[in-house]
């Protein structure tokens, strides 16, 4: 039985060959999969790094896995290979994709702050 935000053995097996590719030399690496779901488990959860569960090992040693299969493309590939799964198995209808227009709308910069009383000049706006 896999826990909340874990990966069932299926999932696993649909991924393993490009998250945990067979390494020959090196220092041996902790478990891709007990990574993977670390991070998923911060994902999903929205918790900051610190404070994923030790059973998931190291956050760090989880933090630099996700930054690297991030830089190195491996996300893409994972991402690829279960779309291509799915359309196989008629998940998919690529007749209906489309772009929703008002969503994809140019996204108005900030505007400045008017001044407020003598002395105090404009500033630009901060936030979100």
């Amino acid at each position: 039985m896999t826990g909340r935000y874990e990966l069932s053995n299926q999932q696993w097996a649909l991924i393993e060959d490009i998250v945990s590719p067979p390494r020959r030399m090196g220092r041996p690496r902790h478990d891709d999969r007990q990574m993977l779901n670390g991070l998923f488990w911060i994902l999903c959860s929205g918790a900051k790094w610190c404070d994923l569960p030790e059973r998931y090992g190291p956050w760090k040693t989880v933090y630099q896995r996700f930054r690297h299969w991030r830089d190195d493309g491996t996300f893409e590939r994972i991402l690829a290979r279960l779309h291509l799964k799915l359309l196989q198995d008629g998940y998919l209808d690529l007749d209906t994709w489309m772009i929703d227009s008002p969503r994809s709308a140019r996204h108005e910069p900030p505007r400045e702050v008017e001044k407020r009383g003598p002395g105090r000049t404009a500033r630009s706006c901060v936030g979100p």
